[in-house]
């Protein structure tokens, strides 16, 4: 952590690094979720995770909005027949709502010094738990996206 100098830093700090990946999309129309916790964050645990949602209503056709990080388009992927990707400009996370999501779970687990990753897992668990779809359509949904999937979709 970062303060000015003589300051001490005022947030919980453990200096030890194991890694948690929660993979989610969700749907600013409908609320549905799908989450999956993950051990690393590469092309092969996002093409796991594109299996599953695939999986998940499988006759529903779903649309991931997604950023431009690397392994969101490695060469190696397979995206199933019931998904379309759709990438967003560089540098416009305002523009996907599972951004919002993602402040959401933050600000439940920020500052916060967990001893043990399983810890970590177990308070992400009972947020997960906790989220209703009238929470998430409140927390993500927009109006431009609304409308689109309304008049093309007619939802």
């Amino acid at each position: 952590m970062l303060t000015a100098k003589g300051i001490k830093p005022v947030a919980p700090f453990l200096h030890r690094f194991d890694n948690l990946y929660l993979f989610a999309a969700f749907s600013p129309i409908t609320g549905c979720s799908h989450l999956l916790e993950m051990p690393h964050c590469n092309a092969n645990t996002f093409q796991y995770f594109l299996d599953h949602i695939a999986e998940q209503n499988p006759t529903e056709f779903k649309i991931l909005i997604l950023d431009n990080v690397a392994f969101h388009k490695a060469k190696k992927r397979n995206i199933p027949t019931n998904i379309a990707l759709l990438f967003l400009p560089p540098y416009s996370p305002e523009l996907n709502p599972a951004e919002k999501m993602r402040c959401y779970f933050k600000n439940r687990v920020c500052m916060i010094a967990y001893n043990t990753i399983d810890i970590l897992q177990n308070q992400l668990s009972d947020i997960c738990k906790q989220l209703t779809n009238n929470t998430i359509k409140s927390i993500c949904e927009n109006q431009f996206y609304k409308k689109i999937f309304k008049d093309v979709f007619n939802v």
